[in-house]
């Protein structure tokens, strides 16, 4: 049978509310009284109940975490960073996997608020219209930590997509491309227009029209890279923007085996910057993300929200920088 707190009060003849304090660390108890109450909780095997000390407290110090797909390397990423900062808080967490799927996401929403979540955070992904409107009205603080919503009005720690895009079309403008193609994902609308519109901006200011046709959007995974450039060698683009670096290797190889060389032939820059872009060879130019500060800034920003403190800027955008490898001249 589960072991309650009026057993070790009873065991240890003292008070529901003594027992409390010393589980709680309350310094107004004798120490000889503490002595006998942990003895007892040691000898009875005591295992505080989380959810009745919530009820008492009005917080369970656990936080929601839904992710798009978790079996995806950039989101195990930024999910180390906020575990590390959700531990140094000391909150437990819950982690949910969505497939950026609108309907799941709010399923898992709804049951992460039944369970008395303090704070819920979303890791990446888009954020359709309906889940948007759901955090909006959540009854209890929300972050969005590398993804955001289309209209920036959601607490959100992310980079600058539109400039990142913008630099790296001038860069490669100057060595010599001309014709672009971009790759995006399903799960990041917003960074994937970001990214668009930068290199597009781009192009126009060096007198270049940009070929809608030369964009594919599917998943963030290999398979999708090299469809995507089944779909876009006939345009004969020699850069190629690509969001995730799983699509950027399935580029790499596809233009490989269709005897393109790379980076003569074909220049390729992704935007996650993972450990798999040094896996590949030639190896990855990407964009350093700093996807362990995305997530743990994110949950900090949460805390923040969860604790009352005082919060300077709602829209967190941490520096970038770009590692210019082998895929690029």
């Amino acid at each position: 049978m589960t072991v309650t707190i009026y057993d070790v009060a009873r065991e240890a003849k003292v008070s529901m509310a003594t027992v409390s304090r010393v589980v709680n660390g309350n310094p107004n108890v004798k120490p000889a009284t503490r002595d006998r109450v942990n003895e007892v909780i040691k000898r009875l095997n005591y295992r505080p109940n989380a959810v009745a000390r919530g009820l008492a407290s009005k917080k369970t110090t656990t936080v929601g975490v839904i992710i798009p797909d978790i079996s995806n390397i950039y989101y195990s990423e930024l999910a180390r960073g906020l575990e590390d900062i959700a531990t140094m808080y000391k909150y437990q967490t819950i982690i949910s996997n969505s497939d950026n799927d609108p309907f799941k996401e709010r399923e898992i929403f709804n049951n992460l608020l039944s369970k008395q979540v303090d704070g819920i955070i979303f890791l990446g992904g888009t954020l359709s219209n309906e889940t948007a409107e759901l955090i909006q009205t959540s009854s209890v603080p929300v972050v969005v930590s590398g993804t955001q919503d289309n209209d920036s009005a959601l607490p959100a720690v992310n980079i600058d997509y539109h400039s990142a895009s913008r630099e790296i079309t001038e860069k490669l403008l100057k060595d010599g491309a001309r014709q672009f193609a971009f790759v995006g994902g399903g799960y990041s609308e917003k960074a994937r227009h970001d990214v668009l519109s930068g290199m597009t901006e781009g192009l126009k200011d060096n007198g270049i029209t940009f070929n809608d046709d030369a964009v594919y959007v599917g998943s963030e995974q290999y398979l999708d890279g090299e469809k995507a450039f089944a779909q876009l060698q006939g345009l004969k683009p020699d850069a190629i923007l690509c969001i995730s670096d799983e699509q950027a290797i399935g580029l790499v190889h596809a233009a490989q085996d269709a005897g393109l060389n790379i980076p003569d032939d074909l220049q390729i820059v992704s935007f996650n910057n993972t450990r798999l872009v040094q896996m590949v060879r030639p190896k990855l130019s990407s964009v350093m993300q700093p996807l362990y500060d995305i997530g743990a800034v994110g949950m900090r920003l949460l805390t923040k929200f969860m604790n009352d403190e005082e919060i300077e800027d709602k829209q967190v955008v941490l520096p970038y920088h770009i590692d210019y490898r082998g895929t690029t001249k």
